[in-house]
C-alpha cells in the first residue's frame, strides 16, 4: 500500500469518527429538560370581563301628559321612597276635581230629596188605608154606596204604586251618588297623577327633561338606581364556565380602582349564552362594595372555582392534541424520554392543566417543549418534583 493510499485510508477514519462523535453530540448528548413540580392548595380561578350593573333600575315618568313645572332632584341624588321627584301643571285637574266635587254634592241632595219623596209617599197610602177601611166597614152597613167603596180601595192601590216609584227613585239616587263619589275619585287619582314619587329608596341615575317640557304619559322622567342590588355583570367563556356554581366566591376590580379588589360571590347564571362570542353571563353580588358604584363601568372578575389540595399541573404549551379532556406530553422515567396520553381535569387562570390520571410510576412531565424531544432519548431534569 502506497503513502498516499494510507493517507486517504487515515483521513476516511478520521472524518467517520468525527461524523460519529457528531452525531451522538446531536441525538446522543442527555437533554436537559424542564419538568413540574407537584403544588399544594392550588386555588383555580376563572376570569371573565364585565361592566357593574343594578338588578333594579328603573325609568319612571308620569301616567298622563301635561306641562312639567317643577323638578324636585337632580342626576346623583339619594331619593327614598315615596319622595317627591316632579310636578306636572295642576289647574285643568283641579277644575274638573271640583266639578266632580259639585256633583256629589248634587248627587246626595237628589237622594235627601227622593227620601223625602218616600217619606211622603208613606204618610199618604197610610192615609188612604185608613179612609179605604172606613169606607169598607160603612158598605158593609149600606151606609155607603159601592162605587164609593171602590174608589177608596182604588185611591189606596194608587197610593202604593206611588210609593213604589219614590223607593225606586231612592235606588237611583243612590246610584248616581255613588257614581258621582267614583267620578271624584278618578280625577282626584288624576290629580295625584301628577306628582311623581320615588318609587323605592334610590339614586337617581339620570334626568332625561327639564321644567317646562311637555311631557307625554309614560315619557321617562327619571333613571333611578336601588343601590341597595349593584352587582357586576360578567362574560365567562364556555370553555371555563362549567365549572362555575352559585355561592361561589369572586374578586371584582373595577377600572378606576386597580389596586382595589372587592369580594363577592355569584348570585346568578344566566341560562342563555351569547351566541356571538360564545359566552355564559355571570352575575356577582357584591360582600363588600365600592362607595360610589358607577353602572357600566369596566371591572374583572376571578371567580374561585376549586381549591386543589395537592395537583400536579402542566403548562398548555406543553400539551399537544388538547381536546379539552386528554391530550400527549413529553416526560422523564428513567432518564429517558417517552411521550404519554394524559387526562386533564381543571385550568387554571394561567393556562396550566391539572393532570388527573394517565401518567405512568416514576415519570416527571417535562414543563416545556424543548428542541430534540424523541422517544428513548437520554434526559436529564432541570428543577421539579416526583409525582
Amino acid at each position: 500500500m502506497t503513502r498516499r493510499m494510507r493517507r486517504s485510508f487515515l483521513g476516511l477514519a478520521i472524518l467517520v469518527a468525527l461524523g460519529a462523535g457528531g452525531y451522538f453530540l446531536l441525538v446522543e448528548r442527555p437533554l436537559v429538560v424542564p419538568v413540574v413540580s407537584a403544588e399544594q392548595n392550588v386555588p383555580v380561578r376563572v376570569y371573565g370581563l364585565g361592566t357593574v350593573e343594578a338588578r333594579i333600575v328603573s325609568k319612571v315618568g308620569f301616567e298622563v301628559g301635561a306641562a312639567l313645572t317643577d323638578l324636585a332632584v337632580d342626576s346623583g341624588d339619594l331619593v327614598t321612597k315615596g319622595q317627591v321627584l316632579a310636578r306636572l301643571h295642576t289647574a285643568e285637574q283641579q277644575a274638573r276635581v271640583a266639578r266632580a266635587e259639585a256633583a256629589v254634592e248634587a248627587a246626595g241632595a237628589t237622594l235627601g230629596k227622593t227620601k223625602a219623596s218616600v217619606t211622603r209617599a208613606r204618610a199618604i197610602l197610610a192615609q188612604r188605608e185608613a179612609a179605604n177601611a172606613r169606607q169598607q166597614e160603612l158598605v158593609g152597613r149600606s151606609a155607603i154606596s159601592a162605587q164609593s167603596a171602590e174608589e177608596a180601595q182604588r185611591d189606596v192601590d194608587v197610593a202604593a204604586a206611588e210609593l213604589t216609584v219614590a223607593e225606586s227613585e231612592v235606588e237611583i239616587a243612590h246610584a248616581q251618588l255613588a257614581d258621582a263619589e267614583a267620578g271624584l275619585r278618578y280625577e282626584s287619582t288624576l290629580l295625584e297623577y301628577r306628582v311623581l314619587r320615588a318609587p323605592f329608596d334610590a339614586v337617581v341615575v339620570e334626568r332625561h327633561v327639564e321644567a317646562g317640557t311637555v311631557v307625554r304619559a309614560g315619557e321617562p322622567i327619571f333613571t333611578l338606581m336601588d343601590p341597595a342590588t349593584v352587582w357586576t355583570l360578567a362574560y365567562i367563556d364556555e370553555a371555563r364556565a362549567g365549572t362555575v356554581a352559585l355561592g361561589q366566591g369572586a374578586e371584582v376590580r373595577l377600572r378606576s380602582l386597580p389596586h382595589e379588589a372587592f369580594s363577592g360571590a355569584v348570585a346568578r347564571i344566566g341560562i342563555e349564552s351569547d351566541r356571538v362570542n360564545e359566552e355564559r353571563r355571570v352575575w356577582i353580588a357584591c360582600n363588600q362594595c365600592p362607595p360610589q358604584p358607577y353602572l357600566g363601568e369596566q371591572a374583572e372578575v376571578r371567580i374561585t372555582v376549586a381549591t386543589l389540595p395537592e395537583a400536579l399541573l402542566v403548562p398548555e404549551v406543553a400539551v399537544s392534541g388538547f381536546d379539552g379532556h386528554r391530550g400527549r406530553v413529553w416526560a422523564v422515567r428513567d432518564g429517558r424520554l417517552l411521550e404519554v396520553p394524559l387526562v386533564f381535569g381543571y385550568r387554571t387562570e394561567d393556562a396550566r392543566l391539572e393532570i388527573v390520571s394517565g401518567l405512568p410510576d416514576g415519570a416527571q412531565v417535562v414543563a416545556a417543549p424543548v428542541k430534540g424531544l424523541t422517544e428513548g432519548r437520554i434526559a436529564r431534569v432541570q428543577g421539579g418534583s416526583a409525582p
